[in-house]
């Protein structure tokens, strides 16, 4: 399962790609399958108030995973301040956490702060792609924002994440099209799709998706109004 396959697993992706519910359904995911670790996730979306995974910290808290917040989380102000508690997973090993990275560029640079602290853990970058939202709609496009998400942070991208969809409208058909676009983005960048992301009310056919790896999730962060 490749969410339990490194201590600090980090998501990255443009805005839309969903990539808050993907950390935050890897925190749950790793507390089942990991019932007597210490678990953290840092949202470090410091750019997007709207949608993000601070949102859902009474879950997380239920579920025994600490939640490391910006400093302004919940309120109207956001400012390019990393919660000093996120430093935990670098320097306590009993952790294993997953970091949610923001503001696309932005967020990038943010992790590129943390570059020394990064290449001295056992970490991974996956990139979170929804192939139906802008600048990620076709393989080129995916293979553009790759590099230019990589470029930004200083790292490679590890592996794509497909997470296709529209919401409550998402159909298999749209999570094979956005299977077979980051595959050939795949073909591009030299970057593997480790897995497809689909929610669990999502029914897919066997045999549909060519990606063995088919990670189930739950909603749990609702738009804010």
């Amino acid at each position: 399962m490749f969410y339990l396959d490194h201590r600090l697993t980090i998501i990255i992706g443009a805005y839309g790609s969903g990539k808050s519910e993907i950390a935050v359904n890897i925190s749950l995911a790793q507390r089942k399958a990991l019932p007597e670790r210490k678990l953290l996730i840092a949202d470090m979306d410091i750019v997007n108030p709207f949608y993000r995974s601070s949102d859902c910290a009474s879950v997380l808290k239920e579920a025994g995973v600490r939640l490391v917040t910006p400093m302004y989380a919940g309120s109207n102000v956001d400012a390019p301040v990393l919660p000093p508690d996120m430093y935990v997973i670098f320097d306590d090993e009993s952790y294993q956490g997953v970091f949610d990275i923001g503001g696309e560029d932005m967020g990038a640079l943010v992790l590129g702060s943390l570059k020394k602290r990064i290449e001295n853990t056992d970490a991974v970058i996956y990139m979170a792609v929804n192939s139906l939202r802008p600048f990620t709609s076709d393989a080129e496009q995916i293979a553009i924002m790759t590099n230019e998400l990589a470029a930004a942070a200083g790292f490679k991208v590890d592996g794509y994440l497909n997470n296709t969809n529209l919401l409550e409208e998402t159909t298999a058909a749209m999570v094979a099209e956005g299977e077979s676009k980051i595959l050939e983005a795949s073909a591009i960048t030299g970057i593997p799709l480790v897995a497809n992301c689909v929610m669990d009310n999502v029914d897919i056919p066997e045999g549909l998706l060519r990606t063995e790896e088919l990670f189930r999730m739950s909603r749990k962060i609702f738009y804010a109004y």
